[in-house]
């Protein structure tokens, strides 16, 4: 039984109530381990670490390039256990065991990259008359609180706390009460980098419990959530009793079109992955397909081949598709198919998949849907599994309303050969990314990320982000 401990202050505790929560490997829902409960007292002594760190002089001494130096120490690390931290996040998680290692590079590629912008933010002048010099300088926001969701732990740790840090704040972080293992480990080696107390916090527990007590905590000063829409309204709401602004990374619907000139076989194949990736349980999944009439048949018959071929499976033996995180998750998905067999046509999947020897985990078959009505509930709402809904369309017009058609707006996949169409499609769909013949880009470190209406606001990933984590001071100086 591996007992993960919080790490506040630079110290190992336990939670002040002294309950535990069980970790469970969902290739099989075995318990392998135990992280404490949290409550408002641990996240409070947390947050009182992080102020306490940020207004030290001591952290007020150590210059940006030294903050990079200390990200790119983390990054290190992280590549140096590289095989270990994607065991962790298969075991957590149940992603194949090659999603895992990809997770882990692209937690190192955050570290890297704010590392190296940690000494390069800059302000500006500003001219306003002769004898007043003008200029903004960006200072670091003060304590912020980070609040990570169960389904890419170590990416999303590691892209906000690294562009935190970078710029010059001290952090709180709540990890996720299904999977805390690489989050834990993060936490090691920052203790082992020897930093100033209080700098970095880890705290555990579940999110109405410690996840709440930080989203409304007083003494924070911004907060970045990714999550649910429901919860994210929670946080927003209890962020705003003390005017702590937030940054929101919430749902999708994220539609592929599929247009008549596209070339198919690069399209088939980017339908796929974009749905399959650690199962389906993506925020940014491809979860509906719109493709031109003239060419659906065609098309879907490559599609529904694709999705039979695909292997289900635990993480560890690096299938296509490893289980569903948890029996709640599983019914959920389980009830739109059921929903599914009445309303539509299933030309692929549509069940629970069982594996040998893993009779415990939750596991869904690759599943493709036709013959649903755009405005039914499996075309405007997050399913969170292996499932592609199907809708055809007539035109750019149509294809642009459908795609627009749901209350989210995350990202899109758009295939076609025709770059003038392409641009006309980019500049009408709503949402914060849209990938012209691919979807994904490689983990897009670099590249923005966030949503258009109830996918959330802010953005993360690249420059943009760290304006999260920044507050911009204008300073005015006569001079004659």
């Amino acid at each position: 039984m591996k007992e993960m401990l919080m790490y506040i202050n630079n110290e190992w505790k336990g939670s002040a109530n002294g309950a535990f929560i069980d970790v469970v490997d969902p290739a099989d829902q075995s318990v392998y381990g135990k992280i404490p409960r949290g409550s408002k007292e641990d996240v409070d002594q947390a947050v009182e670490a992080a102020r306490t760190a940020f207004e030290s002089e001591a952290w007020k001494q150590v210059k940006p390039h030294e903050r990079g130096y200390l990200l790119n120490e983390i990054a290190r690390r992280i590549r140096e256990e590289k095989e270990t931290l994607a065991l962790m996040e298969t075991q957590d998680v149940g992603k194949p065991l090659s999603q895992g290692m990809a997770d882990v590079e692209a937690a190192a590629r955050y570290f890297e990259y704010y590392g190296g912008v940690a000494d390069k933010i800059l302000g500006e002048t500003i001219p306003i008359e002769d004898g007043i010099l003008d200029f903004t300088v960006r200072e670091p926001v003060g304590v912020t609180a980070h609040i990570v969701p169960w389904n890419y732990p170590i990416q999303i740790i590691s892209r906000s706390v690294a562009a935190a840090i970078a710029t010059g704040n001290t952090v709180v972080v709540k990890s996720a009460e299904d999977t805390p293992a690489t989050a834990h480990r993060l936490a090691q080696f920052f203790d082992e980098a020897d930093l100033l107390p209080g700098v970095f916090n880890l705290v555990t527990g579940y999110g109405k419990e410690a996840g709440a007590s930080l989203s409304g905590h007083p003494d924070i000063n911004h907060l970045t959530f990714t999550g649910s829409v429901p919860t994210g309204i929670a946080v927003m709401k209890s962020a705003a009793e003390n005017v702590v602004p937030v940054t929101l990374e919430l749902g999708g619907k994220s539609p592929n079109i599929v247009f008549e000139d596209c070339d198919q076989e690069k399209a088939v194949q980017g339908v796929v992955k974009s749905i399959i990736q650690n199962a389906g349980q993506t925020c940014s999944a491809g979860s509906r397909l719109l493709v031109d009439r003239n060419i659906k048949g065609e098309f879907l018959t490559k599609v529904v081949s694709a999705f039979q071929a695909l292997q289900v499976g635990p993480g560890k033996e690096d299938l296509d598709i490893g289980p569903i995180l948890s029996e709640s998750q599983f019914e959920k998905i389980m009830a739109y198919l059921k929903q599914a067999e009445k309303d539509g046509k299933i030309l692929a999947g549509g069940g629970q998949a069982y594996v040998d020897e893993y009779k415990g985990g939750y596991y869904i078959a690759p599943t493709v849907i036709d013959g649903l009505n755009h405005t039914h509930p499996l075309a405007q709402e997050e399913i969170f599994g292996p499932v592609l809904t199907v809708f055809q369309f007539d035109g750019e017009d149509e294809a642009i309303r459908l795609a627009n058609d749901t209350d989210y707006g995350l990202v899109t996949g758009v295939w076609t050969e025709n770059i003038s169409k392409a641009h006309r499609v980019a500049d009408r769909i709503r949402s914060g990314q849209v990938f012209i013949n691919n979807y994904g880009a490689g983990g897009g470190i670099q590249m923005p990320f966030g949503g258009f209406k109830k996918s959330g606001f802010g953005r993360e990933k690249g420059l943009e982000a760290l304006k999260n984590y920044t507050a911009v001071k204008n300073v005015a100086i006569k001079y004659r």
